[in-house]
């Protein structure tokens, strides 16, 4: 196999990165002083030894976030436009470290190094840059009283941080999820405590090097790697005065669960069984690819992956067989092999879990294109299309959150739509079709945070990203995330 990049740059790099935690500024061993290996799930093989922190290790970071939210501490005096500028030199580093980030998320999750340098990386970013701006736009509002003489009050309100936020991130994308949890919250004023999967926690070390490299004052940023404890406990904890999190829905109710004892405000971004409707009147050719690219992309590893593919009956076969071909078509392997399109899933666990649902998928009476293991060792399985699906089959109603799409037909666009909304989850949707009017109907239908129309995977830092029913509370991105990061204050005054 011929690498992307230099074999020699791979050891020196994860050789070179802090293994240890993030702590008031400095880099620090868990507690206890315990470690746990992170492995590459092309391989199976351990990358590095990283600092196994706990409930001990949350407290901790948590005191220091608490210090540094202090309204003497350095960050909440710091003039708006200078925060905005520290957040601004932060996505300019990660721009400057754009191989090393890729490579290090290629080989902690599994993703094509090609991808991460063309997607993940510059995405986190601009993230960054985006953000930056808004630290000087969090206004206020003065507010013509309704019921008092207005020569003699004056009703104004503030926005304010928060305060000391936990962020909780997954493991499919572990440098953009970071972006998009530390930037509004930075900007916003609050301080952090992020808690990496540990899974892949490499690239939340280098950002926390530079980071500090920017400007962020210490205890701002606290990074706190290890496993569900260490979240859980963060969740838990009674100086935390918001927790994020992004990942299953089962894990997001374990959440709301542990932020019920001080009543801390919670953010969620949870599970998706994403419905794609294709009418007959699409480009079958945009509507192929594009269908494949919804869920092929990232291994199937995506909280909106398209997963569960409606096709107008006219036009069904026609489209499976050309998603199946794209199946057909992509180059499973190690990510580092700039040839491959499609790299392992992140964990034996997530091995598992996959093809648990294509042997249920198989067991409920689908056909079956793909969903093979690959090679002899990492946690590679084919991309894979079911065919012959019904509404009962647990590989159709739950999340599977690998490359495994339930295709079926339907006849009319009064069929579909109560069929595409018949899940508990509502974060993407996806609808291909050239009658615009149709496309805006569905769309307006659809119980979802996000509709793709033509297209799909498309993110911009400025697009709130966030889901319907059980699929989360709140958004991302734009400028409805800080709804998520700021408190409101109203202040009247008696001038007389």
């Amino acid at each position: 196999m011929t690498l992307a990049v230099d074999e020699s740059r791979v050891g020196e790099l994860v050789k070179s990165l802090s293994r240890k935690m993030l702590i008031n500024g400095e880099w620090v061993d868990a507690a206890d002083g315990r470690t746990f290996d992170t492995l590459n799930p092309a391989t199976e093989e351990p990358l590095a030894a990283v600092a196994q922190g706990d409930k001990e290790d949350a407290d901790r970071a948590v005191r220091a976030a608490r210090a540094a939210f202090d309204e003497n501490a350095p960050w909440r005096r710091m003039p708006h436009g200078a925060r905005g500028r520290i957040l601004h030199r932060l996505g300019d580093l990660i721009l400057e470290h754009l191989d090393d980030f890729a490579l290090l998320e290629s080989l902690d999750n599994g993703k094509p190094y090609a991808v991460a340098k063309a997607a993940d990386v510059p995405l986190a970013a601009d993230l960054f840059h985006y953000m930056s701006g808004w630290a000087t736009k969090t206004e206020g509002a003065t507010i013509p009283v309704s019921g008092l003489d207005p020569a003699q009050y004056l009703g104004f309100t503030l926005r304010e941080p928060v305060g000391v936020c936990a962020q909780i991130i997954p493991w499919n994308f572990p440098l953009l999820m970071a972006a998009w949890k530390l930037g509004p919250a930075l900007a916003a004023g609050n301080t952090t405590i992020l808690k990496p999967a540990e899974q892949t926690p490499l690239s939340a070390l280098l950002l926390g090097e530079l980071a500090m490299q920017a400007g962020v004052p210490a205890g701002v940023l606290n990074i706190v790697t290890g496993f569900g404890e260490a979240g859980a406990a963060l969740a838990a904890h009674p100086d935390v005065d918001k927790v994020a999190f992004t990942g299953s829905t089962e894990v997001g109710r374990e959440i709301v669960q542990a932020a019920s004892g001080n009543l801390k405000k919670v953010s969620l971004e949870l599970g998706g069984k994403s419905p794609n409707v294709v009418y007959a009147d699409a480009d079958l050719d945009k509507a192929i690819a594009g269908s494949a690219h919804a869920i092929f992309f990232n291994q199937g590893e995506c909280c909106v992956a398209g997963s569960r593919l409606y096709v107008e009956e006219p036009v069904y076969e026609e489209v499976v067989a050309g998603i199946t071909e794209q199946a057909r078509s992509i180059k499973v392997g190690d990510g580092l092999d700039p040839e491959t399109s499609m790299g392992p899933l992140v964990s034996q666990e997530q091995f598992d879990r996959v093809t648990g649902y294509i042997r249920s998928g198989r067991d409920d009476g689908a056909t079956i294109f793909g969903g093979d293991r690959v090679g002899d060792r990492g946690y590679f399985v084919a991309p894979t299309v079911l065919t012959g699906t019904r509404e009962d089959m647990t590989a159709v109603r739950e999340e599977i959150f690998g490359p495994v799409v339930a295709a079926a037909p339907f006849h009319a666009e009064t069929d579909v739509l109560p069929t595409a909304n018949n899940t508990n989850y509502g974060l993407g949707a996806g609808v291909f079709t050239r009658d615009i009017g149709k496309a805006y109907r569905t769309a307006r239908r659809l119980r979802a945070g996000t509709v793709w129309v033509n297209t799909w995977n498309v993110f911009d830092a400025s697009l709130p990203f966030g889901g319907y029913k059980e699929s989360g509370w709140g958004r991302e991105m734009g400028a409805a995330v800080f709804n998520n990061y700021l408190e409101t204050k109203t202040v009247l005054t008696d001038l007389g």
